[in-house]
């Protein structure tokens, strides 16, 4: 029997347990804040670009929809990255706010009844 085998632990039916979830958490909000700067700053770029393009496509007379159909999709998605990260900008900067011990300030989890550090029993915490 390998090792491998060997080391692992079996449930009551025989196989092995699932892999605990890992949790992941929210970059931080300086990074998240200078991602958005970067894409706002791409973003307008990408825009100035594509009306040079239509522009240059008068000019000559020969418009091709899928070179600004391609491009206007890219522009797209970028607004999506950046809905994203201020999704994530909203929820770290709302969880550093709301999700901490009245007492001694320690950052708390969802649904903790007690704080880790001074051991005060907590209210129900905010949810908006």
């Amino acid at each position: 029997m390998p090792l491998l085998k060997r080391l692992r632990r079996k449930g009551d039916d025989g196989e092995a347990p699932a892999p605990p979830r890992r949790r992941r958490y929210l970059p931080p909000p300086s990074r998240l804040r200078r991602e958005r700067r970067l894409l706002l700053r791409f973003r307008e770029q990408r825009i100035r670009d594509l009306g040079g393009v239509v522009l240059e496509m008068y000019r000559q007379d020969r418009f091709r929809q899928d070179v600004v159909y391609e491009q206007a999709a890219e522009i797209v998605a970028l607004e999506e990255r950046l809905r994203d990260v201020d999704r994530l900008l909203s929820a770290r900067t709302h969880r550093d706010r709301s999700f901490r011990c009245s007492g001694c300030g320690t950052p708390l989890h969802a649904g903790a009844r007690f704080c880790p550090s001074c051991g005060r029993p907590l209210v129900a915490q905010p949810t908006a």
